[in-house]
């Protein structure tokens, strides 16, 4: 069972995956602060002020707070601003893995053109081409 569990984790394919997570959850880090230090300081700037990130309704009466932070320590709250922001991060990593999506495959297209594999049909194995063959001349009528 040792060496079914170790030939499992140290399957290539485990391994790329602990590497995407590892590398997603760092990308996450700096694009919190991208939209956290960057973007909604400018949003607010033009906003006047207009702090997504504390913006919440409370659910409860005891809650008097004029802070997120204080208001959740008082009871139920409706965090939306929180919300916005998180939208604003999805957005954002999602067009940034778009246009990094976008940018690998034309540099694949590049050097599929230079090393002329650009559109090549993959060769078909020997039982498939003869298969293929045996289903024409069964279509045709003829016998081999």
């Amino acid at each position: 069972m040792w060496n079914e569990f170790k030939q499992f984790a140290l399957r290539g394919n485990v391994v790329d995956l602990a590497i995407g997570i590892i590398i997603g959850a760092a990308f996450s880090k700096i694009v919190d602060s991208l939209v956290g230090d960057i973007f909604m300081p400018i949003v607010g700037a033009i906003t006047g002020g207009l702090d997504f990130s504390n913006y919440f309704t409370p659910l409860a009466e005891s809650v008097t707070a004029t802070g997120l932070a204080e208001a959740k320590n008082q009871g139920a709250v409706l965090a939306w601003g929180s919300f916005i922001t998180a939208a604003i991060n999805f957005t954002i990593i999602a067009w940034i893995l778009f246009l990094l999506v976008k940018g690998m495959n034309r540099l694949r297209r590049k050097e599929d053109a230079k090393t002329g594999t650009a559109d090549k049909p993959a060769e078909l194995p020997a039982d498939v081409k003869l298969l293929t063959e045996i289903r024409d001349l069964m279509k045709t009528g003829r016998t081999l």
